[in-house]
């Protein structure tokens, strides 16, 4: 199938080329002819004239159906998206004072999340007087990340972001 980007794309009569070569319905090639003949062709056929190649020389017109192109070529897109794996980011959420039976349960939530194949966005959030400690912070992630060496892999190590230390970790299967 051809494709046909929607910048370049001239119809019928909007095509004012001199000359083009043409292809018909069937794939077969008409030859050479002026824009007037090429329209009167598919008009005859009750089909619509179609620029596939501005580019060439002579531009390449094709004799088909548009609308039934334009749905079909809708249909496949449409298929191609419904096919696509959507890789979804969890976010787990840990505080400087977080108990050993917390920061347990948040890891088990996040070896779920890592078997099942999320992405994790592990978010420690520095309150008041904890940004003078920032380094206590950095710490519980480091050690997060130590807890989950096994199922994962740490895209991006914990940094200080404003108020926020952040640190990105993907599945170990899917970066094999």
């Amino acid at each position: 199938m051809f494709f046909i980007s929607k910048e370049t794309r001239q119809i019928n009569k909007e095509i004012r080329d001199k000359e083009l070569r043409v292809i018909s319905a069937d794939g077969e090639q008409l030859g050479i002819m002026s824009a007037s003949q090429a329209l009167k062709i598919a008009e005859e056929n009750n089909l619509d004239l179609v620029k596939i190649a501005p580019q060439a020389k002579p531009p390449v017109c094709k004799i088909m159906d548009y609308s039934k192109f334009r749905y079909e070529q809708a249909k496949r897109e449409k298929e191609n998206r419904k096919n696509q794996k959507q890789v979804e980011m969890k976010e787990i959420r840990l505080s400087v004072t977080i108990d050993v039976g917390d920061f347990n349960t948040k890891v088990n939530q996040a070896r779920k999340f890592l078997a099942s194949g999320h992405k994790l966005k592990v978010s420690l959030r520095l309150k008041g007087r904890m940004m003078a400690h920032s380094e206590l912070g950095i710490e519980n992630m480091k050690r997060f990340a130590a807890e989950l060496e096994e199922e994962a892999v740490v895209d991006k190590a914990s940094k200080l972001d404003g108020r926020q230390i952040l640190m990105f970790l993907s599945p170990k299967s899917s970066n094999k």
